[in-house]
């Protein structure tokens, strides 16, 4: 899988750029605030049908224009991809695949795989749970259609059932109405639950195979899947989720919202039997959050027989020669796209971005 070129039009601070890439290394050099990240941030958003930053869709249009337009081309294993997205002011964003229009961001998801990775990944090791569970639902989702439209239909069915119990004033009516939402919250989080549990197996070997390799073979790198579910993942889990809601309801009415389930999932993550969360030091929690990230590139080639596309965004200012020069070594097998900002050697095609202009060196 390749990305072939890249044309934008009024995305953050370019007003107008074509570019063609190398189907290996591409590095982009240049200044904090140049427009560097912004180019890993279109590329992403043909991938994903959004932003890996928190922000609305109109905040990618440059400002004081109407409209911006992203067009990507991809060399897939077996065809060509175009995908253009076109974002408004005042309108829908509109997205096409080979010039025809989708009218769902599922049908976007898996056609051009990506794996990203920056600084500020770290959220992934040290932070909240949520962090974990976006990495695995981005990750499976991007393999699994039938994974990313049944976790929509959770989500939805958790906001009923939550507000359900959040505006009622009586237990006694929530007991009335309630079951529908729990047969439906059910049959959704079992495959939810089953796919991140398979997931966070598939991945285990790949990261303590990435670990060992960046960090020179020191640290023994485990994953562990923690259920929120609280219950075994068997033939009796429907059943059994079914029964724990039940007996969690009156909590969960005091509470205002639902305490058991796929939302309330993590995955601890050890470092010699020690939690990297708690206890590991920013240089291993940064190792340990990129050695998940190029378990993704070997899971999803396990699955797809291609490597999708890497973006590292500023990871080089992070990492020691040592470390740098095992990473490239790593991701020998996929193209990858760079940023940094000064000249290193890096095998590659250089692009210098000088405010939002780029020069082939």
């Amino acid at each position: 899988m390749k990305i072939q070129s890249l044309s934008i039009k009024n995305f953050r601070n370019y007003k107008n750029l074509s570019v063609k890439f190398d189907e290996k290394v591409n590095v982009f050099i240049g200044k904090n605030a140049q427009g560097k990240t912004n180019l890993l941030e279109s590329i992403y958003y043909c991938c994903i049908g959004k932003s890996f930053k928190s922000c609305k869709d109109k905040d990618l249009i440059k400002w004081g224009e109407e409209n911006s337009f992203i067009k990507l081309k991809a060399e897939k294993k077996y065809r060509e991809t175009d995908i253009e997205i076109k974002l408004s002011q005042t309108q829908k964003k509109t997205i096409l695949i080979n010039s025809l229009p989708i009218r769902k961001i599922g049908e976007l998801i898996g056609e051009v795989n990506i794996v990203f990775f920056s600084p500020q990944e770290l959220r992934l090791v040290r932070e909240s749970p949520d962090e974990r569970r976006r990495f695995m639902d981005i990750d499976i989702s991007q393999n699994n259609k039938r994974y990313f439209y049944q976790l929509g239909r959770y989500e939805k069915i958790l906001a009923n059932r939550n507000k359900l119990l959040k505006n009622s004033q009586n237990l006694e009516v929530v007991k009335e109405t309630i079951d529908i939402w729990d047969r439906a919250l059910v049959a959704s989080a079992k495959l939810i639950t089953e796919e991140r549990e398979k997931f966070v197996k598939e991945i285990t070997p790949y990261a303590q195979k990435a670990h060992s390799y960046i960090s020179g073979g020191k640290e023994n790198l485990s994953l562990v899947y923690k259920s929120g579910c609280k219950i075994a993942i068997d033939e009796n889990f429907e059943k059994n989720l079914d029964k724990l809601l039940k007996k969690n309801l009156e909590k969960d009415f005091k509470l205002g919202y639902t305490s058991v389930g796929p939302h309330r999932d993590d995955i601890d993550i050890f470092l010699n039997d020690v939690e990297v969360k708690s206890f590991g030091s920013q240089g291993q929690q940064r190792t340990v959050g990129l050695s998940l990230k190029l378990a993704e590139l070997e899971n999803m080639f396990n699955i797809n027989g291609e490597y999708p596309i890497l973006l590292l965004d500023d990871v080089f200012s992070e990492l020691d020669t040592e470390r740098q020069n095992r990473l490239l070594r790593f991701v020998d097998r996929t193209q990858t796209f760079i940023t940094c900002t000064d000249e290193k050697k890096i095998a590659g095609k250089v692009f210098n971005i000088v405010d939002g202009d780029v020069k082939r060196n």
